[in-house]
């Protein structure tokens, strides 16, 4: 990563890991902290520079050129902190070789810092490898889900795969605990989502025609109704496999309230209440993980099937309804 003063007028030479990026998303990654429209603003009025040439936001930038970035000044900018640096965190490791890294992430952890966060995932990898030329998220999990996510150690296996993705691969497939009973074994939800910010401030998703297209296949793994107890006040839990054709912002957790069945645990979409009683049987997190990836590497073309267990906390959980409810 080049280092970029605020205070000054930087000059950076473009390497070809960061060629063919959109210029201001390059900007967005390299300029923590400052807002969008403040460096869509910069580049508008000609500060930002290409080799000594005026821009766009939507230039694809290319190895060897000159990129000049004004000194920033955003209103209200006070004399910024020392950053504290992301602390090194080794996770477990489902696949890796030159070109990719897939690890098992933990629920709890964002996967990059921002919106409130320090550090996340990504920083924390590449605290523990600063060797590493490049190191880059491939696709994001919500920072309470658990499980398999896929990081670039090349700009090239990054290029390919976004390709794959954006074509409906790589396979996707989570298990979710449902809050309700599901009574299909297996059915298709293509309900278009909507992103918009909450009262506050939080990134939200609801399901409306005005959205992106968006589609889950959901397989019923095992229905828990008869024999819960009544002080619970739950009259059924479903645990299921969902499949993504496509990967929009808290898909399987929308897709899921809107079958009435929202995931167990879930703070944002699900049932208060509820959440509430399976805290006091044990349940202190989101029953959402990231099981089972299927890919072809985007360099060898080898077909990848890893997958990643569910975390303890999540299979005593199972267990301990396996053990007190008659599953049906």
């Amino acid at each position: 990563m080049h280092p970029i003063r605020k205070d000054s007028v930087s000059q950076i030479t473009l390497t070809e890991h960061e060629a063919g990026q959109r210029l201001d998303n390059y900007l967005i990654k390299i300029l923590k902290g400052v807002p969008k429209s403040h460096i869509h603003r910069i580049i508008r009025v000609g500060e930002v520079r290409l080799d000594k040439k005026r821009c766009k936001p939507d230039t694809r930038i290319e190895s060897g050129q000159i990129l000049r970035i004004p000194p920033i000044r955003t209103a209200g900018t006070q004399k910024p902190s020392k950053p504290q640096p992301a602390p090194a965190c080794k996770f477990d490791i489902a696949y890796e070789d030159d070109a990719l890294l897939v690890i098992n992430k933990p629920s709890g952890v964002a996967v990059h810092g921002g919106s409130g966060v320090s550090f996340g995932v990504i920083e924390q990898i590449r605290q523990t490898r600063p060797e590493a030329k490049y190191l880059e998220l491939v696709h994001r999990l919500d920072k309470d889900t658990s499980g398999l996510l896929m990081i670039a150690k090349k700009r090239s296996a990054l290029v390919k795969l976004h390709e794959m993705i954006r074509n409906g691969h790589p396979k996707k497939t989570y298990l979710a605990l449902g809050v309700g009973r599901l009574n299909n074994d297996r059915f298709h939800v293509k309900l278009p989502l909507f992103k918009y910010t909450g009262a506050q401030g939080e990134k939200m998703v609801r399901v409306s025609d005005d959205g992106q297209s968006a589609h889950t296949i959901f397989r019923v793994l095992k229905r828990y109704s008869d024999g819960l107890p009544h002080q619970v006040g739950l009259s059924a839990l479903t645990l299921v496999e969902a499949t993504l054709k496509t990967g929009r912002t808290h898909q399987i957790r929308v897709h899921m309230q809107s079958q009435h069945s929202p995931i167990a645990g879930d703070e944002r979409y699900g049932d208060y209440q509820a959440n509430k009683r399976l805290q006091k049987l044990g349940l202190k997190r989101m029953f959402l993980h990231a099981s089972e990836l299927h890919l072809d590497h985007p360099v060898t073309g080898e077909k990848l099937v890893l997958k990643a267990e569910l975390p303890q906390e999540l299979t005593q959980f199972v267990v301990m309804l396996d053990n007190r409810h008659q599953s049906v």
